[in-house]
């Protein structure tokens, strides 16, 4: 049940913000269906992916898909994910969920803040060279992000699409939806040779992408009847209230590690000799 509905919600905030799936993914796989940290990120992957693939073929279809801010920042992009997952397997999986944690609060500042223009439908379209640069950087870093703590980035694509490449929300929404499904897609590929076969979940993958694409039709659907500034202010606000949780949580995890390490804490040898 819980990956029915966590589909329909991811599904719903990929179609209606471009953005927002997949940094509700992790908590939903870790916290509600006990999946393990670094399983819980490649499954992420796989899911997002998905249903941003099925998300972007009504903007493709309609054509509101820019194929140059794409390529701009969609192939520095795949190039940073698959370093972010190549270099993840020295981090620990409570140390990726503690960046998680950060990067959902910074998502929920950067909505709760707004961007000037990001609401926009009519943007202009002079793009200068030192924009395909910073767009080009941009690419690589949201992807090494992608890659560290399963997260499509959509909240940071979306903003720089219209900043940077100069796009209507409309054509950004719909980039940003293909970028996530190239990254995602290309970085679950270099996951599962860094994993064994039966640490991924794949009936999981397949409930969340499915339903997931419902809720991303859908999404689409309602999407122009609902003012997307009081939406992106209500998912903010759930953003910083997991965020924080997320991090309490962990952060108890790595103390008590500590404690361990450093000998304040008592072992279970410690125990057994009293």
């Amino acid at each position: 049940m819980i990956a029915v509905v966590g589909g329909l919600v991811i599904g719903l905030c990929l179609g209606l913000l471009g953005s927002g799936g997949s940094i509700l993914t992790v908590p939903l796989l870790v916290y509600l269906l006990d999946h393990e940290p670094k399983a819980a990120i490649a499954e992420s992957l796989a899911i997002v992916g998905g249903i941003a693939l099925v998300a972007s073929i009504r903007p493709m279809l309609k054509r509101d898909v820019d194929w140059t801010s794409l390529v701009l920042f969609g192939i520095p992009g795949v190039l940073g994910t698959v370093a972010g997952v190549w270099c993840s397997q020295w981090i620990s999986g409570i140390v990726q969920l503690v960046v998680f944690g950060v990067v959902m609060l910074i998502a929920a500042a950067t909505m709760l803040r707004g961007r000037r223009g990001g609401d926009a439908e009519d943007a202009p379209t002079d793009r200068t060279r030192r924009d395909h640069v910073i767009l080009v950087v941009e690419g690589l870093l949201v992807g090494a992000l992608t890659g560290i703590v399963g997260v499509g980035g959509g909240f940071l694509i979306v903003p720089a699409l219209v900043l940077l490449g100069r796009l209507p929300m409309r054509l950004a929404v719909g980039t940003s939806l293909l970028i996530i499904a190239i990254k995602s897609g290309a970085g679950f590929a270099q996951s599962i040779g860094q994993m064994e076969a039966d640490a991924l979940n794949l009936q999981t993958i397949g409930i969340f992408v499915l339903l997931g694409g419902v809720g991303s039709f859908a999404g689409n659907a309602i999407g122009g009847r609902i003012p997307q500034r009081r939406l992106k202010q209500v998912f903010a606000v759930f953003l910083l209230v997991m965020g924080v949780v997320i991090l309490a949580t962990e952060g108890r995890e790595l103390l008590a590690i500590d404690d361990v390490v450093s000998g304040r804490a008592a072992t279970v040898e410690d125990v057994g000799s009293e």
